[in-house]
């Protein structure tokens, strides 16, 4: 019976109620040790398995991990406890969730099976690069398990899981929604453990009363009852400890926390058992997974057996079932530990050590072991590092490797170790930890190599060479993570010269790859002079320019023509992003996915953004999903497809949220910033600039500026930015149009002379590019400052050619309204007309009234400015939009869920509120169903 936690068994109730009828929740419970998670998990168990109609166990424990409910479908429960000696075990949690359910793997996508195969250990298959691919992974089978009725997923003892298991646990709770999936988590208070997304239940300590029922049920006495819930704070725990130990004698620890006063009643009764008893209590504490296999192995190397545990058998703080050895709570685990003499600790790891079969757990007990430098413990741990790498469990591997590194006794060595164990905690998303990782190798890396001179002068060389290899790599590695360090804080200028301070002069072979980094740090942060820098010097490096840096090296020099040439070659050479890459730089991959819009060919960026996107979805690679999407985004917005960008800034938003991706959620609202501004939603744009910080808001205030001359508003418009100076700034696409934006502001003003240098910038970047459209707009911008009708003509002549539909509505409403003062109505009511249907198509409103409005001028009878007619599929979110998109193309519900990295029943769950919307009941209407007005774009989703 549980005790003052009505209100929270209601809670997990209700949540499991919820499962059963289909719908997914999660949950984390939160307390100190002690206050009742586990019993709370069990009475969950117990409530899940009675609903059932299944039978119940002591303490709430079901008698399976399937039961069957009672309408026929077999509800299951899944538990896993986290350890903490194993907290830095690359997934081992998820291992003993899902090894009951390993048959279930072969009904998963290929890259989601093969990663599950190489945590369990059951496949020959190598991990993909993405550590968010094993969430999805679990999503995925969980969603499977959940086809055969509700699912219970219990998580004890959460703040001791290992990162890689907590990561894709969180990733999938956050992501179920309609599968009957119901996740309870349990963690202390006094840890650092998070769960971001998932509501949490904080268990209090009991009332007076509750803890007075709790006593009067065991039996004692209502005149002691208030002398241990003093002493015990309302915990639990405590109370059943301090009432067990009773004497005569108050507890004396009182000033002391409840935990340490509990784990101190527990070394008492510990320190009061048979020696040979308390050895197998600390060689079971030091083990810690419960094998009672490998526990027996040790034991007969010290001289003790399983018989001897009986004695903790009998007072309750050790259970011995179903092949499995358990402390009755962890802190009888850690009081058993830590009441142990260093030696003896040191002589019960050594015999784990040599017992164990598995080499991760070996590599363990030799660290536990090790006193002072230890080769052999080096390299084990090392390739256990190595292993956990190859499953991406990245934090795991990251820091298996700096414990290699503090126990090798090779300064070359350990400079190669703390290199990988900083880029590893990079890509675990720790860059705190990677920055003080590789500051350390760095300083390593940078002392004078010794011991050279006991090898042979032959073999002192060969050794030599060898070890400047490894030192080169090792730094150049360490190199490239304080510069990515620097970039994810936003420092981009510091990544750049970073970069640049550090590779030096050799042309070394990774000089060149931090060299085209360097670059690229440097145009990401609007600095020339480091793009110059590392051109120059990568020219030198390689014996020849490397074209995208060349390109963007003549951009920084304000040389336009014989800087877009370069990056078109670039472009040609890589017409496909889903095939191989030349290189692994992330600042570079990005460049290369912006090239296009560089270039002003949104064709080309749609194609390769669009083409990134399919590599992502199809090789599950999450990580890199929200920037291939945010391009993608871009491209639709330039194009005109609005819901199109929506809905790829929507999935990028979900998934950088999911996977901790902060600041790239700050750089997705540059995209919904510019379609509200064109939209003139001025409360939506101004709260997206409150809320991005001063270092990243350029995006955002040139949808202010687009703002502002919509609204009319055109001091505000030209005032707002000040044109950039020659450089990276001056050949974004925001800056191109934001310049355009700037010269209309300007002549509307009647000072034309502030729009000069914006002109000749615009002019210069247009001659070299092939665009049409942006040759167009250079043209309206000089039609503008000469106020004649010839540029406007060729300008919509060139617009006939494609590109940009907001540019060229905006050239026919300048043209209409010259047309109209020189007293040619009939032809200004045919470009305005057009003008008006595009804008009323994008609900581009405050552009819909100023032609609207010259409409009228122009003698037009009945002019209604109105939003175009409703489309059906307006009605659909964006998630609704995309699996409608993919069901309509043919995809099942599954390939539909895999590229959309939901589960089968969530994407049906979309498909059923989606069909009411669009008028259709099934699929195969849905196929029939014309969705061309919608201007939509598929590309990325198939």
């Amino acid at each position: 019976m549980l005790y003052g936690r009505t209100t929270e068994q209601a809670r997990l109730a209700r949540l499991l109620a919820e499962a059963r009828a289909g719908r997914s929740g999660a949950l984390l419970l939160r307390g100190e040790a002690g206050i009742g998670k586990t019993a709370l998990l069990d009475w969950l168990a117990g409530t899940a398995a009675a609903q059932a109609g299944g039978e119940t166990a002591g303490d709430g424990e079901t008698t399976g991990p399937l039961e069957t409910t009672g309408d026929g479908r077999e509800l299951r429960v899944l538990r896993v406890t986290g350890v903490e000696p194993e907290a830095d075990l690359a997934f081992g949690g998820l291992v003993q969730l899902l090894w009951p359910v390993q048959d279930r793997l072969n009904a998963l996508p290929e890259p989601q099976a093969a990663a599950l195969r190489a945590i369990l250990g059951t496949g020959r298959e190598q991990r993909g690069p993405d550590r968010f691919l094993t969430g999805l992974a679990v999503l995925t089978v969980l969603a499977d398990l959940a086809e055969d009725g509700p699912l219970l997923c219990l998580v004890d003892d959460a703040q001791w899981l290992d990162r890689a298991t907590a990561e894709a646990l969180l990733f999938a709770a956050r992501r179920l929604a309609a599968e009957g999936v119901a996740i309870v988590l349990a963690g202390r208070d006094d840890n650092d453990f998070t769960a971001p997304g998932i509501p949490e239940l904080p268990l209090p300590r009991l009332d007076f009363d509750d803890a007075s029922r709790l006593l009067a049920d065991r039996g004692r006495a209502p005149a002691l009852h208030s002398q241990i819930i003093t002493e015990s704070a309302g915990n639990p725990l405590a109370l059943i400890e301090f009432d067990a130990a009773r004497s005569d004698q108050p507890h004396q620890h009182a000033p002391l926390p409840v935990a340490d006063r509990v784990s101190s009643a527990f070394r008492t009764r510990i320190g009061g058992l048979p020696e040979r008893t308390r050895l197998m209590m600390l060689i079971a504490a030091a083990e810690a997974r419960g094998d009672l296999p490998l526990l027996l192995r040790a034991s007969e190397l010290l001289g003790v057996g399983i018989g001897d545990l009986a004695e903790a058998e009998r007072t309750g703080l050790m259970y011995v079932m179903d092949g499995a050895v358990t402390f009755r709570h962890p802190l009888i685990a850690s009081a058993t530990y830590q009441g142990a003499v260093l030696a003896r600790r040191i002589a019960v790891h050594r015999a784990l050590a040599e017992a164990a079969t598995d080499p991760d757990c070996r590599a363990r007990h030799l660290l536990a072991v090790a006193t002072g430098p230890d080769e052999e413990a080096a390299l084990e741990l090392a390739a256990a590092a190595g292993r956990a790498r190859g499953r991406t469990a990245y934090a795991a591997a990251s820091g298996l490797f700096g414990q290699a590194a503090r126990l090798t006794t090779d300064p070359r060595q350990r400079t190669s170790w703390l290199a990988e164990a900083a880029a590893l905690a990079l890509a675990a998303g720790h860059a705190a930890q990677a920055d003080r990782l590789a500051e350390e190798a760095e300083e390593l890396a940078d002392e004078p190599a010794a011991g050279a001179s006991v090898a042979s002068a032959a073999g002192a060389r060969v050794t030599s060479a060898a070890r400047a290899r490894v030192t080169s790599a090792a730094r150049a590695r360490v190199t490239s993570v304080r510069a990515a360090v620097a970039f994810e804080r936003g420092d981009r200028n510091e990544a750049a010269h970073g970069l640049l301070a550090r590779v030096g002069d050799a042309a070394a072979p990774e000089a060149a790859g931090l060299l085209r980094t360097a670059a690229a740090y440097g145009w990401l942060a609007g600095d020339a002079d480091a793009v110059r820098t590392a051109a120059g010097r990568l020219a030198t490096a390689v014996g020849t320019a490397d074209p995208l840096v060349e390109g963007l090296a003549r951009l920084c020099d304000d040389d336009a023509e014989h800087g877009l040439p370069p990056l078109t070659r670039f472009l040609e050479r890589r017409p496909d992003a889903a095939g191989p890459r030349d290189t692994d730089e992330q600042a570079v991959r990005m460049l290369a996915l912006t090239c296009g819009l560089i270039l002003g060919d949104d064709e080309a960026a749609h194609g390769l953004a669009s083409a990134e996107v399919r590599r992502c979805r199809s090789q599950a690679l999450i990580g890199e999903l929200p920037y291939a999407l945010d391009v993608l985004a871009q491209a639709q917005l330039l194009a005109g497809h609005h819901r199109d960008a929506e809905a790829a800034v929507t999935e990028a938003e979900e998934i950088a949220r999911d996977t901790g991706m902060r600041r790239r959620l700050v750089h997705l609202g540059a995209v919904r910033a510019r379609m509200a501004a064109i939209e003139g939603d001025a409360r939506r744009v101004r709260e997206l600039a409150d809320a991005t910080p001063p270092a990243l808001r350029t995006g955002v205030d040139c949808a202010l500026v687009l703002l502002d001359l919509g609204l009319g508003d055109f001091g505000s418009a030209i005032g707002r930015l000040d044109p950039p100076p020659p450089g990276p700034d001056r050949y974004t696409w925001l800056s191109l149009s934001t310049a355009a934006d700037q010269i209309e502001a300007a002549v509307r003003l009647g000072q034309p002379e502030r729009a000069e240098e914006a002109l000749r910038h615009c002019e210069s970047w247009a001659r070299a590019t092939t665009a049409p459209w942006a040759q167009a707009v250079a043209l309206r911008c000089r039609a503008l400052i000469e106020d004649r009708p010839e540029p406007y003509a060729q300008a919509l002549h060139l617009h006939e050619k494609g590109g940009r539909p907001f540019e060229r509505a905006r050239t026919e409403l300048l043209y209409g309204e010259w047309l109209r003062r020189a007293r040619r109505p009939n032809e200004a009511r045919d470009v305005l007309r057009s003008a008006l249907a595009t804008f009323e198509r994008l609900r581009a409103e405050p552009w819909t009234r100023r032609t609207a409005a010259e409409l009228r001028a122009a003698g037009e009878r009945r002019v209604i400015a109105r939003a175009p007619a409703e489309n059906p599929i307006d009605r659909l979110t964006p998630q609704e939009l995309q699996v409608v998109r993919l069901a309509r193309g043919g995809s099942s519900s599954r390939e539909i869920a895999a590229q959309l990295f939901l589960s089968r029943r969530t994407v049906e769950h979309h498909l059923y509120k989606a069909y009411p919307k669009l008028g259709v009941g099934s699929r195969r209407e849905l196929a029939l169903l014309d969705l061309g007005r919608a201007g939509l774009s598929w590309d990325g989703l198939s």
